[in-house]
């Protein structure tokens, strides 16, 4: 469909790409990867054709249409949402206005006989027919889901965009773009405003999408969900990997193995043949010999192994100094914003080194919940507050954006860095590719995930035990945000986080707290637990099935397009959850009870009119003993039942 030909780009000097040449064909699903800096949002342009390569071309054939969603975009403010999102059908709209018309001047005519009353006539047929095969007719439904797929409520369509943040902005473009239906989808980062859900609705809308989509992101798993094709940008090449991310990861690495055995081995031959040549070349008899070997050797094809592109990201979080049990607690937390109630009478308990995560839809209060957390804001009624010795490390959505542009980037970290520290920060800022002559960039001219990078490296200035990252991975590339990753699994402190990212988040927090509706509910387990469960909810959701068991109290759903067994399993699981949380909240009672207890004793013991009387009976230190020893019993069983769920 597409045909990309020995296209060279260069930059002052620096080549970005030296005729690299490829084809998108009608139904490709083609992921663009590379580091930060490689060129993979200018690849884009250039075949969106907002920018001209330095030589080579783009050739596609007449017809052809191209949608292309790019990071940064100016928005059409003053219209709704909806109204914005319809100017994708403006071929639509010519139609329906022309059918309008058209029949407006029929029913104003009486000339039934006339050759202009046929015209008319069959300018309608036309008009009609052709909104027929546009499925004009169900253009408001078509509209609506795909607004309600990224994030929308039907009470938002009403609102001006003028409302609305830059990144729900963007949801409508890519919602205008997905409702042309171009032959050719290009998108820059499509996920970074978008949330778990939202993804996952995009996930499945363009797997059957009519057409070739072309997209560069950081989400390994909207990548490996989506993709049948990965291009790699490195060192000014590209790389074809007929394959999803994670394969061409592995196949990336065969190839360059295989290049290098292939590479030792051609090497021992020339040394073998340049051996042969030095002890033949003086004899005559030989000297034949000697020159065919020559030619030989000036023939052969020198095996290259593909230059590897191994900068990165590498770092460590300061040991984390000790805190109280409880790291952060809410109590009957409700916060509004005028009539807007965010959430309301939220209670959790968030305990030392426990590592969470913050899921939900954007707008539902994940963000808010944090800056109460860190006394940036402060709730409507009820109490937020860290435990005993707490020090909070926080990331906000914004950090990148808020740098003072102006300032260098050694001078951002070293204004900040105190005692020690302002001796190692050329060392850390090392850690994060800053270098050379790019610690004296000015910081406004960095790019979005060099700022992100150097927001990072701020929270390494000082050892913290509460880490708090609101979405730390938007901008980072692939290896650096598994290098983030790694860091946060070593961390040894508590750790809360908003991330829409299943990847990253997938083995880094064991429970996760979704903010809906209002409300704030826990869930124990990785990502992967909740999102299933979240998507057997939807599906009931949708198919309208819900039954109320009677017998046990317990919610059975019977799903429309799953089996029979898969729906007793669900309702088998349902059964023994609540079963298991029956179990939770009891044994969560005996614990409360036992601290009580043992707090009774422990202020006894502390009193020194009272040390005395528990010193003359002798079964004091027994029992509280006993209720020790049984209170480490108690929270054994609970965290085996939460394992269990």
């Amino acid at each position: 469909m597409i045909s990309a030909n020995n296209i060279t780009v260069s930059f002052g000097g620096f080549t970005l790409y030296d005729g690299i040449s490829f084809l998108i064909g009608d139904r490709d699903r083609i992921g663009l990867a590379g580091r930060n800096g490689a060129g993979k949002s200018t690849l884009l342009k250039i075949l969106a054709g907002h920018q001209r390569p330095d030589s080579g071309d783009i050739a596609r054939p007449n017809g052809c249409t191209l949608g292309y969603l790019a990071q940064d975009m100016v928005h059409n403010l003053g219209k709704t949402v909806f109204d914005e999102a319809s100017t994708a059908f403006a071929e639509l709209k010519d139609l329906e206005s022309k059918v309008e018309e058209l029949t407006g001047q029929l029913s104003s005519r009486t000339d039934y006989e006339s050759d202009e009353y046929m015209d008319i006539i069959h300018q309608l047929t036309y008009a009609n027919e052709r909104l027929h095969v546009l499925d004009g007719f169900s253009m408001e439904g078509k509209i609506e889901v795909t607004l309600m797929g990224l994030g929308f409520e039907r009470k938002d369509f009403s609102r001006l965009m003028d409302e609305f943040s830059g990144g729900w902005r963007m949801r409508v473009e890519l919602a205008k773009l997905l409702l042309k239906q171009p032959n050719v989808l290009l998108l820059d980062e499509p996920t970074n405003h978008l949330d778990i859900e939202s993804i996952q609705w995009l996930e499945e809308y363009l797997k059957t999408y009519d057409g070739a989509v072309v997209i560069v992101s950081h989400d390994k798993a909207f990548l490996d969900n989506l993709t049948n094709r990965t291009l790699e940008l490195s060192v000014g090449k590209l790389f074809d990997y007929k394959a999803n991310y994670t394969k061409y990861l592995q196949l990336r690495a065969e190839r360059r193995e295989q290049q290098a055995s292939a590479a030792k081995n051609q090497q021992k031959e020339i040394e073998r043949t340049e051996q042969l040549i030095d002890k033949f070349r003086a004899k005559a008899s030989k000297a034949t010999f000697a020159q065919s070997l020559i030619k030989k050797l000036d023939r052969m094809d020198i095996i290259e192994v593909d230059e590897e592109d191994t900068g990165g990201i590498r770092f460590k979080f300061p040991p984390a100094p000790r805190s109280g049990k409880v790291a952060v607690e809410a109590i009957g937390a409700s916060k509004a914003y005028g009539d807007k109630v965010i959430f309301k009478n939220v209670d959790f308990n968030i305990e030392r080194e426990e590592r969470i995560a913050f899921v939900g839809k954007n707008g539902e209060g994940k963000s808010t919940m944090i800056k109460l957390i860190t006394k940036v804001e402060y709730p409507t009624s009820g109490t937020v507050a860290q435990g005993f010795s707490i020090d909070t490390g926080y990331f906000a959505q914004d950090d990148a954006d808020t740098l003072d542009g102006t300032k260098t980037v050694f001078e951002t970290i070293d204004d900040l860095a105190v005692g020690d520290m302002r001796k190692q920060v050329r060392g850390l800022l090392g850690s994060f590719l800053f270098s050379g002559d790019t610690v004296d960039k000015k910081v406004r001219v960095l790019s979005g995930g060099e700022r992100t990078r150097l927001a990072l490296c701020r929270l390494l200035l000082h050892p913290y035990n509460l880490l708090i990252l609101d979405e730390p991975t938007n901008h980072l590339d692939m290896r650096s945000k598994d290098v983030l990753k790694s860091a946060l699994m070593k961390y040894d402190g508590t750790l809360i986080i908003v991330s829409h990212d299943r990847d990253f988040l997938q083995g880094l927090t064991k429970k996760s707290y979704e903010f809906r509706g209002g409300n704030v509910k826990q869930h124990i387990g990785d990502i992967n637990e909740f999102l299933k469960f979240r998507k057997i909810e939807s599906i009931a959701e949708l198919n309208k099935k819900t039954t109320l068991a009677q017998a046990t109290g317990t919610v059975v759903t019977k799903v429309a397009g799953v089996s029979n067994a898969e729906n007793e399993e669900a309702r088998k699981k349902q059964k023994e959850n609540t079963a298991l949380k029956n179990k939770i909240s009891k044994v969560e009672e005996e614990i409360s009870k036992l601290e009580k207890e043992i707090k009774i004793v422990d202020d006894q013991l502390l009193d020194p009119a009272k040390y005395q009387d528990a010193m003359n009976d002798p079964t004091t230190f027994k029992n509280y003993e006993a209720k020790k020893v049984k209170l480490e019993e108690k929270m054994k069983e609970w965290e085996d039942l939460s394992a269990q769920i």
